[in-house]
């Protein structure tokens, strides 16, 4: 979809900012919210993963919470202490609970989400010291190009009378 800019790639984190998108793409192109999320480990892709929600049946399928599953499998346990998720829209409740759960240390999103999310906007699930695990949080990478895929996705909906 080269009608998405994509920002300078030297930037710090944008090598995997710019992976996650990708992953966002493929979510466009199968008729699905274009999210996309990514999981490193030791500086490498452990996990990728976009949002199947319409493709799968299933509320739960974010990119985050299949990007996890995949991530905990490759590891071989359910803890991801050394790993950071990459995700082009904030996270919302439930996936910014499973990096609680998962003890990923450190989350990483392109563009917030006013409507649903959970780690800067609505709520601060990721940074509550209430839960047994924080996670650090670093909001804006690539912003404009992960809310920019997003709004033509629902411009495009809301054109054909949908969502």
């Amino acid at each position: 979809m080269s009608e998405f800019a994509i920002a300078n790639p030297l930037q710090p984190h944008d090598v995997w900012m710019r992976k996650a998108l990708d992953q966002a793409v493929a979510a466009y192109d199968q008729g699905e919210v274009p999210v996309g999320a990514v999981v490193v480990y030791q500086n490498r892709i452990i996990a990728e993963a976009c949002n199947q929600r319409e493709t799968l049946n299933d509320p739960t399928a974010h990119a985050e919470m299949i990007a996890i599953t995949q991530a905990a499998e490759a590891l071989g346990g359910w803890r991801l202490l050394d790993c950071t998720l990459y995700v082009t829209l904030e996270p919302c409740p439930m996936c910014a609970g499973a990096v609680v759960q998962a003890r990923i240390p450190f989350v990483v999103y392109g563009t917030p989400d006013p409507k649903g999310g959970a780690c800067d906007t609505l709520f601060n699930i990721t940074s509550d010291i209430r839960l047994n695990h924080q996670a650090g949080v670093l909001g804006g990478v690539m912003q404009e190009d992960c809310k920019a895929i997003l709004q033509q996705f629902f411009r495009e909906q809301r054109a054909q009378g949908k969502k």
